[in-house]
C-alpha cells in the first residue's frame, strides 16, 4: 500500500460491510465473539471521532441453528423465514455488543427499491443522516424477510458500496474472511498479495474465484465489483479480513486499497448504472452511437432501429450498439408500444405530424449514464 497511508486514517465517515462468514462459526450459528471483536474495532474508530455506518450480513445465516437446518438454505421461502428468526438474534448481539461501548445501534432493513427507486432512496438517505447525526451506529442489511431480488444482491457488497454513496462516505471497508486480493488464489503457492489497485486495468490479468463458505452468498467477484461501484463515485475502498479490521480502520498496510477513478456524481446515475435493472433494449444505429458515447448527446427517435422489451415512460432501459453490445442506461420519455412508430423519424417531423408532444429525445443526456 502507498506510504501516503490508507485513506481510512482519516476518514470521518466510514461504511463498514462485514459478510456473514465474518460472523458465523463454521455450521452456521451466529459467532458472538468473532462479532464483538468487530465491534471493539468499530467502537474504537467511532470514539476517536469518525461516523460508522455498518452493513451487515448474517441474518440468515444467525437463522440457520434456531430452525435446525444443516446449512444455508437455497429456496427463497426458507431463507425468508431464516433471516426473520436470524435478525432478531444478529441486532440483539450488536445492541450488547456496542452498549459495552456506550454505543446505540440503530436497525435500517433496506429493500432494493430503497436504492433503486428514486423517491425511496432520499427516504433512506434522510433516514441514515439523522441516524448519524444523533451519534447513532447505523447497522444496515437488506431486508431478507420479504426480499426476492435482493437477496441475490451480492452478499449485501453491492448495497454496502451503495449505501457509502448515499451517506457520502469518505471509504469503504469491505469485510470478509480473505485478508486481501491476491494475484492468484490465496491457497495456490506463490499467491501475492496485491496491496494497490490503482485502475480496473490492474486487475486484467487477474482470476478471481468465487465464494467458498457455507453461509455466505457472495465472493470475490462481488466485492471487487462493489469497490469497483465505489471508486468510480470517487469513494476509497479497502478489502480485508475481518480480523484485520481494527488494523485496516487505523490506516495500516493491511489489505487491498482500491484508488477513486472517477469523481462524485449525482446518485441518481449511479443508481441507474449499478442498481437499476433493465427493462427493455433500443438498438441504435451507428451515428446515434457515437452521438451518445463520444459526443454526450441525447438520443433521439431518429437514432433507434429497433424496440425490445415492453416498458413505460421512465423505466430504465439498455441502449445498444448494432452488434448487440449494451452503451449506455437511461431512463426512457415513451412507452414500449409508443416508440415504433417514431423511429427513424426526426423530432421535427414527429412534432409537425403527431404534436408538440412528440419534440422530445428518447432519452434525454441527463438521465443516461455510459456502461
Amino acid at each position: 500500500m502507498p506510504t501516503t497511508s490508507s485513506p481510512l486514517a482519516s476518514a470521518a465517515r466510514v461504511v463498514v460491510k462485514v459478510g456473514s462468514s465474518s460472523l458465523t462459526h463454521p455450521g452456521g450459528a451466529l459467532d458472538v465473539a468473532r462479532l464483538g471483536r468487530l465491534v471493539e474495532a468499530l467502537a474504537d474508530r467511532r470514539h476517536k471521532g469518525a461516523e460508522i455506518v455498518l452493513v451487515s450480513s448474517g441474518a440468515i445465516a444467525a437463522g440457520i441453528t434456531p430452525l435446525g437446518l444443516a446449512k444455508r438454505p437455497r429456496d427463497l421461502a426458507t431463507q425468508q423465514a431464516a433471516a426473520s428468526v436470524g435478525q432478531g438474534a444478529l441486532v440483539a448481539a450488536y445492541s450488547a455488543s456496542f452498549g459495552r461501548y456506550d454505543l446505540t445501534v440503530g436497525q435500517v432493513l433496506l429493500t432494493a427499491d430503497d436504492v433503486t427507486r428514486r423517491q425511496h432512496y432520499a427516504n433512506a438517505r434522510r433516514a441514515l443522516e439523522r441516524l448519524l447525526s444523533l451519534g447513532i451506529v447505523p447497522v444496515v442489511n437488506e431486508n431478507d424477510t420479504v426480499a426476492t431480488q435482493e437477496i441475490r444482491f451480492g452478499d449485501n457488497d453491492r448495497l454496502a458500496a451503495l449505501v457509502a454513496h448515499l451517506v457520502r462516505a469518505d471509504a469503504l471497508l469491505l469485510l470478509s474472511d480473505v485478508d486481501a486480493l491476491y494475484d492468484r488464489p490465496p491457497s495456490k503457492p506463490g499467491a501475492t498479495r496485491i496491496p494497490w489497485v490503482r485502475h480496473e486495468s490492474d486487475l486484467a490479468d487477474l482470476r478471481i474465484a468465487g465464494s467458498g463458505t457455507k453461509v455466505g452468498s457472495g465472493g470475490m467477484v462481488t466485492k471487487v465489483d462493489a469497490a469497483g461501484i465505489a471508486t468510480a463515485a470517487g469513494i476509497p475502498t479497502v478489502l480485508t479480513s475481518a480480523e484485520q479490521a481494527a488494523e485496516a480502520l487505523a490506516g495500516e498496510d493491511v489489505g487491498t486499497l482500491f484508488a477513486p477513478t472517477g469523481s462524485r456524481r449525482p446518485y441518481r446515475l449511479l443508481w441507474l448504472a449499478h442498481a437499476s435493472t433493465s427493462r427493455g433494449r433500443l438498438v441504435l444505429d451507428e451515428g446515434a452511437v457515437a452521438a451518445v458515447v463520444e459526443r454526450h448527446k441525447s438520443l433521439l427517435p431518429a437514432g433507434v432501429v429497433a424496440v425490445e422489451g415492453t416498458f413505460r415512460e421512465g423505466d430504465p432501459i439498455d441502449l445498444c450498439s448494432p452488434d448487440g453490445g449494451v452503451v449506455a442506461r437511461g431512463l426512457v420519455s415513451y412507452d414500449s408500444d409508443v416508440l415504433p412508430r417514431l423511429l427513424g423519424r426526426s423530432t421535427r417531423d414527429l412534432g409537425r405530424d403527431l404534436g408538440s408532444g412528440y419534440e422530445r429525445e428518447v432519452v434525454h443526456r441527463d438521465h443516461l449514464v455510459l456502461l
